[in-house]
């Protein structure tokens, strides 16, 4: 077996420049970052002035815990090129590392959960010190590291001088052990065994407590099972040196059975105890459950009670020296599952206890935790002393570690261009879910940038969403090359998906979360990577919600894709309220991150996928979110000018003019497009001057009327919206909408525009049955708006009337 300075050399890949000492260096840093994130979330509970009274947390038992991991992973075994997903509640340990590094500063650790300081949880978008991925949704930023590494290989083999230039990034999630009890944790590692990942490094806190007490026992014999099971390498970071040392000796090996039987929930309690003046708990149960076993009085007598409690808090996943030798057992790129037993709130008042979780020291308690750590007052925010070693040689260690390189570690990438000769669609009758498929197959058909930079990627519904020619084009990804078995054999498909390396369609199994997180980490390669990618993501529209956490888990990262949902609506008249969607259009208007638009026409989408591909780029852009259908629809003959390209990504434009003295307007999105004009050309001869609004995207007229709120809130100048000087062509108009949708996603137009509203939508669980029959069940028909029409017209004669009484 190697010796001490050795392993530790290994660990860090350069032998010749690791100091002799790293483990002091790495051991006087882990207990500056644990003074450090605990100072923070006391400063924000207890010294900083609260004007509202709320407690502010910050979760310092859960920091303490990965201390020991997050130090020797930043100061040692990280590289620039390394992405992490930090736990959540271990942010205020990764703001004390960039603080240390120069990465982050003071003022940002005293407004800790205050405007402008460092976040609750790490955030790419809200804090200073260049997160590589937000968490916060326990399991999410997990995931997200297997997916990155999917995105990584992607993007190494489709831009092969970026396999030339670097060694490939670990992408490495620190994880708390209840984040187990995910359920997108297991979808994706299965996903992950599919796509065969590299270079992904699973970290387990596993310090057996979780919000409401603590972890059932041998929990991690199901955890190594699991990762087992898809080809993980299983390292086990159990006991730390102390208790290695003791096991060696007479009575050793009875003690560690001990240990290891000993309930999660009796170990705890003794640790607490321990750490709180009461460390004779171990003595009395060791020596009565041992009774009789040789060499363990003796073994227990080497040690006074507080050393008996040193030895036997002595857990792997704390100890500085057996997480760096864990760690390099890391020796190639298959992906590993790090299993480190810490204390919950190890080293600290808190250690052990069930209600740590969320619990905050006392300020008698931080007193003493700031005496235990040698801190002097008035030296609270100091980022290093001299009590363990130098701070001039702190600070070179520092500056030498392998992560700690000068500059952003954010990557820069290129705009993509969207070509002049944007594909159309020219038919008589098609709907917008055909109209899609055909953009993109004609997209893949060339060889223009845009086309190389679309990935695409879908659960298990490729071929029911119009994915398959584009896939037939470019083909599926895959690190194993395999052809087409069907076309081999010359059996007659429609799909010739052939997979390899060069593939441009990533075929994922039917888990919401595993598409949402696969569009988030596709979407941030530019950042992470240096490679721009446009990703492209298809799903039924229902399904949304079922993994609506991860989308908005994606959107919070400023992640940028085109999330294509279709078919919407009760529109999918036969297949049943199940897979009817209703609330939809008010997720993509309420989502931030996301723009939702709805064409009911083939020249709308092409116009909006046009200028999407741009705003997934633009530096105040974002992701799009498309709800087609498909119902197809006659067409409108009418060329798409940059006039109305505009107007329909603005969000609206008249489709049949008003006149000015109109007294109603019908106002629709989507699909419904028939039954407004039926409904039109049968009111057309008593209502000459009916004019019909098509909104292709609610979201981006209540944006615009948002925004012109707040100018006006602000006392700023106000400008007319779009919608504004669309209405001003019917200035008295009473408004009709309709939508195949809940009718809230219209019906604020008429409080927008100070009018009359009449809003016609569906508000209840669809069913099996044919269009006509849906329709007139929901009051979407053309009879039920003839009739909302006529109660509008009756409405404002009724109001003129009144008002002339």
């Amino acid at each position: 077996m190697a010796g001490k300075a050795t392993q530790l050399a290994l660990v860090s890949g350069d032998k010749k420049d690791a100091p002799a000492d790293k483990l002091a260096y790495l051991k006087a840093l882990e207990r500056r970052v644990l003074w450090l994130s605990h100072w923070m979330i006391h400063n924000a509970n207890h010294v900083r002035p609260s004007r509202d009274g709320l407690k502010v947390g910050g979760h310092q038992a859960s920091s303490a815990s990965v201390a020991t991991l997050m130090t020797a992973l930043y100061f040692d075994i990280l590289r620039p090129e390394d992405r992490v997903a930090v736990k959540p509640h271990a942010s205020p340990i990764f703001h004390a590392i960039q603080y240390l590094m120069g990465r982050q500063d003071r003022d940002a650790l005293e407004n800790f959960r205050a405007l402008g300081g460092a976040q609750s949880y790490p955030s790419r978008t809200k804090d200073k010190d260049e997160v590589d991925f937000s968490t916060g949704s326990v399991g999410l930023g997990v995931a997200m590291t297997l997916f990155g590494s999917i995105t990584q290989d992607y993007v190494r083999q489709h831009f092969p001088e970026r396999e030339k230039a670097a060694k490939p990034g670990r992408m490495i999630a620190v994880m708390g052990d209840a984040e187990l009890d995910e359920g997108n944790i297991y979808e994706a590692l299965l996903e992950g065994w599919k796509y065969d990942i590299r270079n992904t490094w699973w970290v387990i806190d596993y310090n057996r407590q979780s919000l409401d007490g603590v972890v059932n026992d041998q929990l991690f014999q199901k955890i190594k099972g699991f990762f087992a099971a898809v080809g993980w390498k299983v390292v086990m970071i159990k006991y730390g040196k102390l208790l290695e040392e003791a096991f060696k000796k007479p009575g050793g090996e009875a003690l560690r059975n001990w240990i290891d039987d000993c309930p999660n929930d009796l170990y705890s309690a003794l640790v607490f105890k321990g750490q709180n003046g009461d460390p004779s708990g171990w003595r009395k149960h060791v020596l009565a459950d041992l009774a009789g076993h040789n060499g363990i009085p003796q073994l227990l007598a080497e040690y006074d009670d507080e050393g008996l409690h040193r030895l036997m808090t002595n857990l792997g996943g704390n100890d500085m020296e057996a997480v760096l030798e864990g760690f390099a057992q890391a020796e190639d790129d298959t992906p590993h599952c790090f299993i480190a037993y810490t204390i919950k709130g190890a080293q600290t008042p808190q250690a052990g206890h069930k209600d740590n979780h969320a619990g905050l020291m006392s300020v008698e308690q931080m007193a003493s935790f700031k005496s235990q750590m040698g801190i002097a007052d008035g030296a609270e925010w100091e980022a290093l002393d001299d009590r363990d070693l130098p701070v001039a040689k702190l600070r070179d260690f520092i500056a030498k570690a392998p992560f700690n390189q000068p500059g952003s570690r954010v990557k820069e990438s290129a705009r993509v261009a969207v070509p002049d000769d944007f594909p159309t669609v020219k038919a008589d009758r098609i709907s917008t879910q055909a109209a899609f498929g055909h953009i993109l197959n004609a997209l893949g058909k060339g060889r223009s940038d845009l086309a190389g930079r679309i990935v695409s990627t879908s659960p298990d519904v490729t071929v029911s969403t119009n994915l398959g020619a584009w896939v037939n084009q470019r083909g599926i990804f895959s690190r194993r090359a395999r052809d087409d078995i069907f076309r081999a054999e010359k059996v007659v498909s429609a799909q010739k998906w052939a997979r390899s390396l060069t593939g441009q369609h990533i075929e994922l199994g039917i888990a919401e979360n595993n598409l949402f997180i696969m569009l988030a980490a596709l979407g941030l390669a530019g950042p992470l990577f240096g490679e721009k990618l446009l990703p492209v993501g298809t799903l039924y529209d229902p399904f949304i919600a079922r993994g609506l956490d991860a989308l908005n888990y994606a959107c919070y990262q400023d992640a940028r894709f085109m999330l294509v949902s279709t078919p919407s609506g009760i529109t999918l008249a036969p297949e049943g309220g199940a897979h009817q969607s209703i609330s939809t259009p008010l997720i993509g208007m309420g989502q931030p991150g996301l723009t939702y638009f709805e064409p009911a026409y083939a020249d709308e989408l092409a116009a909006v996928m046009r200028w999407g591909f741009g705003h997934m780029q633009a530096a105040d852009g974002g992701s799009l979110y498309l709800r087609l259908s498909t119902r197809g629809l006659e067409q409108p003959q009418r060329s798409l000018d940059a006039d109305f390209a505009a107007q329909v990504v603005a969000g609206a434009y008249w489709l049949v003019e008003p006149s000015p003295d109109s007294e109603v307007a019908l106002v629709y999105c989507g699909a419904v497009a028939p039954e407004i004009m039926e409904a039109h050309s049968a009111l057309a001869e008593d209502m000459p001057g009916l004019g019909v609004l098509a909104v292709t995207s609610p979201d981006r007229l209540y944006s615009d009327w948002n925004r012109q709120t707040e100018a006006r809130r602000k006392g700023q100048k106000v400008q007319p919206t779009h919608l504004d000087r669309l209405l001003a062509q019917a200035p008295a108009a009473a408004l009709v909408t309709a939508h195949d949708s809940h009718p809230a996603a219209l019906s604020w137009i008429g409080a927008a525009a100070g009018r009359p509203v009449h809003a016609l939508g569906v508000t209840k669980f669809g069913q099996s049955a044919d269009l006509p029959d849906l329709y007139r069940v929901h009051g979407l028909d053309a009879e039920a708006l003839i009739d909302a029409v006529a109660t509008a017209c009756l409405g404002r004669i009724g109001g003129r009337l009144g008002g002339s009484l």
